[in-house]
């Protein structure tokens, strides 16, 4: 535990840069290699994986332009990323949905596939209220477990509290279910994505019933 305060006190919360895009992909590709979606999407190889979501994540920020938190250490290092969307986000305009699918051109033909699978299968659970939309969410691979996306976290719900507006999310590993819960979000739905056991999950506002 000392350890783990020691490393947190040199790490800043702000916003991504967009010249910081390329960093926070990798940072992405690295701390989500394992996820069971992306085994299932993207095969066994852990070098294919990473690979294939750099491309993934790297054309979706800068396609989207999605708002981003990011921890970095005291040299400017960052070693955590977190997306946002807000209420008035709304669907991407067409043009943006064409770059999107011509990254997912890049990944090759099956894993595009079963992409397309896994972010349909997640559409349609999505709620059609207000709400904030939280993902994706990593910290890099070697630096998991030591606090650093409860910063992340902590700083998310501060904004969402604020907004008082509800925020939603989707995960592929119970863990994260226990971790999400730890700051408000509920379980509202289970569905098998690719195979492998979705957890849906929504978080009303800090003092809304």
């Amino acid at each position: 535990m000392l350890m783990e305060n020691k490393y947190l006190d040199g790490l800043e919360i702000g916003a991504l840069d967009p010249a910081e895009i390329g960093e926070a992909a990798r940072v992405l590709s690295r701390g989500m290699r394992d996820n069971p979606l992306h085994v299932a999407a993207f095969g066994d190889d852990p070098g294919r994986r990473t690979q294939s979501l750099y491309r993934l994540f790297s054309g979706l920020l800068a396609v989207t332009g999605l708002p981003m938190l990011a921890a970095r250490q005291a040299d400017g290092t960052i070693v955590g990323v977190l997306g946002m969307s807000s209420p008035d986000s709304g669907r991407p305009p067409v043009a943006q949905q064409l770059r999107l699918l011509l990254c997912l051109v890049q990944i090759g033909p099956r894993a595009a596939f079963r992409t397309l699978r896994w972010v349909g299968a997640w559409a349609k659970r999505e709620p059609e209220g207000r709400h904030w939309r939280l993902g994706p969410v990593a910290v890099d691979a070697g630096l998991q477990r030591m606090g650093v996306g409860s910063r992340l976290m902590e700083v998310y719900c501060a904004q969402v509290d604020a907004s008082g507006e509800e925020a939603y999310l989707e995960t592929d590993k119970p863990g994260n279910v226990r971790f999400y819960e730890r700051f408000g979000f509920e379980v509202v739905g289970e569905q098998e994505v690719l195979g492998t056991p979705n957890w849906f999950m929504n978080r009303r506002a800090e003092g809304r019933s």
